[in-house]
C-alpha cells in the first residue's frame, strides 16, 4: 500500500489470515482499476484511498477523497469504487465514504504516480 493508505481488519478477525491477506491484495488490485478521467493514474496510486476496512462479515468500507471537492466525477467515482471492490471474491458488499479531511494534496501520491505525472 502507499504510505498514506491503510487496510484494517478486526485484530481478532474470524476471517482466516490467508483469506484476509488475499482479499486485501485483491481489493488493492481492484482499486487500481479505477481512474480519475482527468488524470492518467489510478486512484490508489494517486492517494485518494484513505482507508479500507474489512469486517468479520466481509463487508468492506472504503474512505476516499477526490483531488478537489468540485471534481466533475464526484457523484460517479464512489460507485466506480464500490463496483470494483464488489468484484473481489469473498466481499459481501462495499460502502464508500467520500471524505475531505484531510484534504488531498500531491504528497499523498505514490512514487509510481509521481513518475507517471512527472512530479519530481
Amino acid at each position: 500500500m502507499n504510505e498514506h493508505s491503510t487496510v484494517d481488519a478486526e485484530t481478532a478477525s474470524v476471517i482466516p489470515a490467508e483469506e484476509l491477506a488475499r482479499m486485501t491484495d485483491d481489493i488493492v488490485t481492484a482499486l487500481k482499476t479505477v481512474f480519475d478521467p482527468e488524470i492518467p493514474v489510478d486512484i490508489y496510486e494517486l492517494g485518494l484511498i484513505y482507508k479500507v476496512d474489512i469486517d468479520d462479515e466481509r463487508m468492506v468500507t472504503v474512505d476516499m477523497t477526490l483531488t478537489a471537492p468540485g471534481c466533475p466525477v464526484a457523484g460517479d467515482m464512489p460507485g466506480w469504487v464500490e463496483d470494483a471492490v464488489n468484484t473481489v471474491g469473498g466481499v459481501q458488499g462495499t460502502n464508500v465514504n467520500l471524505v475531505f479531511d484531510p484534504p488531498w494534496d500531491q504528497s499523498r501520491m505514490s512514487d509510481e504516480a509521481r513518475a507517471a505525472l512527472n512530479y519530481w
